[in-house]
């Protein structure tokens, strides 16, 4: 293949959006450690908007900036003067995948470079004006989103990768350090079994009916203390605090323990302590993946071809009701259409499907 018009420009300047959630970013990082193996001289910055997406990218090796703007707290006008700080700055910008909202791509539009990289979405690609991006690729539901990056990056730079590299969530001296110290205060040694929760997930757009509900998590923490003599973990952003002391409280246990941490990397560093991780889709199950868990993920209306966890021993617990999935990537709130039991795909998941999955994942 011809090298593509991007390798002749000289002081490369490549500007990522991940704009959406932890998860997303995460999940671009295997595509963004092709685009600087091949491109080693590019500057690669990142625009972001939430604080645990800045967290992470600043101590990824392929980013040389990450630049931050809470854009839904600074509003229209001082968004756009933000924006156009950035504009003519970049030969190449990039809307990871999933980004399929109209805004993402307006501001890839205003960033002004000559190449705007985005994905063809299966649905409302139009009415989100994805035609504003000039290199592109078409969504597939039978692919994992990872891959879907891999192939935009494969687009830009007209090349074919052969290998799929792992999630990349580094974590410096200091947090392994925290992590250390934060188990040597709970007494909990290295043959004890210890398993994670993450009883959370986004919150945005009704996405709180994606979660397994907490006294679920609370019955399974129970059979696990008495089964498997476990010590669970409970994970989880601050304002996730009441979830997790919910069902601390209904456990009663005092093999349960609440996990609060200053930052994302801190808990991902207790977190790699975990035999087993049991989670919803949410971000925290991508970061278990990056760092090499067993993961036991609880998936009702999300297309788990999208999502499962990546380069990992996983199991999913899901009904796979003919209904399933409902939820693709779009602006529009999460709902369920069923007549019997709404969101019935993760309301009838029962304690014991998930103790069996661990108990076959411990085996």
């Amino acid at each position: 293949m011809s090298k593509p018009l991007i390798f002749l420009i000289r002081e490369m300047k490549i500007l990522i959006l991940a704009l959406s959630g932890t998860g997303d970013a995460l999940m671009f990082t295997p595509a963004l450690s092709l685009l600087k193996r091949e491109m080693p001289d590019a500057t690669i910055d990142a625009l972001v908007m939430i604080n645990s997406v800045k967290e992470m990218y600043e101590k990824n090796r392929n980013i040389s900036k990450v630049i931050y703007s809470d854009f839904l707290k600074e509003g229209f006008f001082a968004s756009l003067k933000f924006i156009s700080s950035l504009r003519n700055k970049y030969n190449l910008s990039i809307n990871v995948y999933p980004s399929n909202r109209k805004e993402y791509n307006i501001i890839n539009y205003l960033i002004g470079a000559k190449k705007k990289a985005g994905v063809i979405y299966l649905r409302r690609d139009n009415q989100n004006l994805g035609f504003l991006n000039n290199i592109r690729v078409p969504e597939n539901d039978t692919v994992h989103n990872v891959r879907t990056n891999i192939k935009l990056i494969e687009k830009i730079l007209n090349k074919s990768f052969s290998e799929e590299p792992s999630l990349e969530f580094p974590l410096t001296e200091q947090d392994e350090s925290f992590a250390k110290n934060y188990f040597r205060q709970i007494n909990i040694s290295e043959n004890d079994f210890v398993v994670g929760f993450h009883p959370g997930c986004a919150t945005l757009k009704n996405h709180i009916k994606r979660r397994w509900e907490p006294e679920k998590f609370a019955g399974l923490a129970k059979l696990l203390i008495e089964k498997e003599k476990a010590k669970v973990l409970i994970f989880g952003g601050p304002e996730e605090d009441e979830l997790k002391e919910n069902i601390s409280v209904q456990v009663n246990s005092s093999d349960v323990y609440v996990v609060k941490t200053n930052s994302l990397t801190s808990s991902a560093a207790v977190m790699k302590r975990c035999n087993i991780f049991v989670t919803n889709d949410s971000s925290l199950m991508h970061i278990a993946s990056a760092l090499g868990l067993k993961v036991v993920a609880i998936i009702g209306p999300t297309n788990r071809f999208y999502i499962h966890p990546w380069k990992t021993d996983y199991s999913i617990v899901s009904l796979n009701l003919s209904c399933s999935p409902c939820f693709f990537y779009s602006p529009k709130p999460l709902k369920c259409y069923r007549d019997d039991v709404l969101f019935k795909c993760i309301k009838e998941i029962n304690v014991e499907m998930v103790y069996d999955a661990v108990k076959n994942m411990m085996e």
